[in-house]
């Protein structure tokens, strides 16, 4: 089972005692895992290393896709001991003043970015998606969904891939079938997909499309549009001919988090502009010799993407200085224990 999900052969070495026994996290409740094994699916729950380890740093929480080490007791019990060196991870800024991150999932080949083409996608809602994707390690990939409501779909899809180039965008339909064999196709190999996007966007009906059966939960959208929140935890399921995907429930809120090189690979034609100004500390706002606000008043450069590229980078400021905040006020903290 697990060479079908992406297992590596040097994994094997760190599940080498007689007890432990190498898998992959499936799902994530509370104090409890759901792992894949080659002897089946295990429920675990976490050792005390690993309390300990969440405990000093939250994101390093075993999450869906996290590949772990097993160990089974002699009276039965199976505990999660340890987290295998995350190759990719999707993580966005949690809500609080703090700005912690919260790991989506972990060891995604491939985050699919799910939007549906009814109603328009919101081009600066994609562009923040694929920043995020970027940032995770893993490669970026939009799937406009429901193309049969959209007659329009092709010419969105090229608005959309003239925002996030070097991204490939794929139009699906599960009702019609259209692109789903492109989309599977993607998993050749025994990658891992990660399905990430709003509510009601068809991320579910996109994993049991590839799955070829109603495994997850679906649910029609709202009257005034907008999504239901069907899924609930984030699940990772094997397709039968191989590799996975990754469900997750949908995103409402989505803050970056340290994600520079996300956001300079999703906006590189700006950044390569700007590297070209008089002067290097350019706001792109009225100094003269800007080779940004150049290519806004040619047509070269949308002004839209302009303002979607100043808005995450001001947030991503506004993130990084509630995290700085957010680390001196818990040395504070632990100084007044000692």
């Amino acid at each position: 089972m697990l060479e079908g999900i992406g297992l590596e052969p040097s994994m094997a070495r760190a599940a080498t005692a007689a007890d432990a026994l190498l898998g992959r996290v499936a799902r994530v409740d509370r104090g409890t895992v759901s792992v894949l094994t080659d002897a089946g699916l295990q429920r675990a729950s976490l050792g005390g290393g690993v309390l300990a380890t969440m405990a000093a740093d939250p994101t390093l929480a075993p999450c869906t896709g996290d590949w772990c080490v097993l160990r089974r007791w002699p009276d039965h019990r199976v505990t999660l001991e340890q987290l295998l060196a995350r190759r990719t991870a999707v993580v966005r800024r949690a809500a609080g003043r703090q700005g912690h991150g919260q790991v989506l999932c972990a060891n995604a080949d491939i985050v699919a970015l799910v939007v549906a083409l009814e109603p328009l996608p919101r081009l600066a809602r994609v562009e923040r998606l694929v920043a995020l994707a970027w940032q995770s390690g893993a490669q970026p990939l939009v799937v406009l969904t429901k193309s049969d409501l959209a007659p329009d779909a092709d010419q969105v899809a090229d608005d959309v891939a003239e925002a996030v180039p070097d991204v490939d965008v794929l139009v699906v339909s599960v009702r019609t079938g259209r692109g789903l064999d492109l989309l599977g196709e993607r998993l050749d190999g025994g990658l891992t997909m990660a399905l990430l996007g709003a509510s009601g966007h068809g991320k579910s009906s996109l994993a049991n499309a590839l799955l070829g059966a109603q495994r997850l939960a679906t649910r029609e959208i709202r009257e005034d549009g907008r999504g239901r929140h069907t899924t609930v935890r984030r699940e990772l399921v094997p397709l039968p001919a191989g590799g996975a995907v990754i469900d997750t429930p949908g995103l409402r809120g989505l803050g970056l988090l340290a994600s520079e090189a996300g956001l300079a690979r999703t906006f590189a034609d700006i950044e390569e502009l700007a590297r070209g100004c008089r002067f290097g500390d350019c706001a792109h706002d009225r100094e003269s010799g800007c080779r940004v606000r150049e290519a806004v008043s040619t047509g070269d450069l949308p002004q839209r993407r302009l303002e979607a590229w100043q808005h995450l980078q001001r947030e991503l400021r506004w993130a990084t200085k509630r995290r700085a905040e957010g680390r001196r006020g818990r040395a504070g903290r632990d100084r007044s224990w000692r």
